[in-house]
């Protein structure tokens, strides 16, 4: 797959929203959420099908920063510490294409777990 290159990046720290917009004009708006619980690093997607660790409590996480990586890919540092994982062009694309269908999918596997998108315990940020 070749994803057209998105145009702007813009963080929207108050939603926690990843805005994509593209040369045609369209824009999309991805929860980091999301992006958290659908990150491609090996932490998250494992090694493969059957390694992948079900993201748990992700609900109020946002970005700390969001750096370039070459011409191909970003890398989203999110504000629970994680920061691995190279979201590239083709990626990105695809959650905006695959959406509805990942997100339900994940909330299938959280309730099968007895899981919650809501955090356990205190959460503590610093601002």
């Amino acid at each position: 797959m070749t994803a057209p290159i998105p145009t702007r990046v813009h963080y929207h720290k108050k939603d926690r929203e990843l805005e994509l917009t593209y040369e045609d004009g369209e824009s999309y708006r991805l929860p980091v959420e999301y992006l958290r619980v659908f990150s491609p690093s090996a932490e998250v997607r494992g090694h493969g099908p059957d390694t992948a660790t079900l993201q748990v409590g992700k609900k109020h996480v946002g970005l700390k920063d969001i750096t370039q990586t070459g011409r191909y890919a970003l890398k989203l540092h999110f504000d629970d510490g994680h920061d691995s994982g190279l979201f590239s062009w083709d990626y990105l694309y695809d959650l905006i294409q695959k959406r509805e269908v990942n997100w339900d999918d994940y909330l299938r596997r959280l309730e099968e777990a007895g899981a919650s998108r809501e955090p356990q315990g205190i959460e503590i940020k610093q601002l």
